[in-house]
């Protein structure tokens, strides 16, 4: 029983010894503080990482500026089937390398159609319109007149480039 007793009051001193108390004024007791543990659980909760936010351009809400390119049916009508493959394929490595450039970081195409032809999206990594503008140019899609496109400033998640990271290690085929 003694043994118990020593057991409870050593546990009891190791958890009172835990916490932190702030100094009172005035002859008034201070207010208790916040232990290690209450610190590291806290920031477990929060997970904030300035480093990464940081390198990823971040605000304090983690988001950054973005441009959106909408594609849009373009005027060109290209009835030859070997051109217009040449011209999906150019689009397609274009997209490839803008993205491994680290400027377009998301890209595809819309199933079905809408009121607005909308045939795709381009979400760039930058806030600049005039160079989102000189990027979609590249396109030889967009060059041959397929594609038209819109843009349009957009603000989002400063960690959307880094979907990109995993998309090779889930898609079995590339189109």
């Amino acid at each position: 029983m003694m043994k118990n007793l020593s057991l409870l009051l050593a546990f009891t001193l190791a958890l009172s010894s835990c916490s932190i108390q702030t100094k009172g004024q005035d002859g008034k007791p201070g207010k208790a503080g916040t232990s290690a543990a209450q610190i590291k659980e806290e920031k477990m909760v929060s997970g904030f990482n300035q480093k990464l936010a940081d390198s990823l351009g971040a605000d304090q809400y983690g988001m950054k500026p973005y441009i959106i390119v909408m594609l849009t049916t373009g005027s060109a009508k290209i009835e030859d089937k070997t051109r217009m493959g040449e011209l999906m394929k150019g689009h397609m490595q274009n997209i490839g390398k803008l993205a491994k450039e680290g400027k377009i970081v998301v890209a595809g195409p819309f199933s079905g159609k809408n009121q607005r032809e909308y045939r795709g999206m381009f979400i760039f990594n930058t806030k600049s319109k005039e160079e989102a503008e000189q990027w979609v140019k590249t396109d030889p899609a967009v060059a041959a007149g397929v594609f038209g496109y819109e843009i349009f400033p957009w603000y989002g998640s400063a960690a959307l480039p880094l979907y990109l990271k995993y998309h090779d290690e889930i898609a079995k085929e590339n189109p």
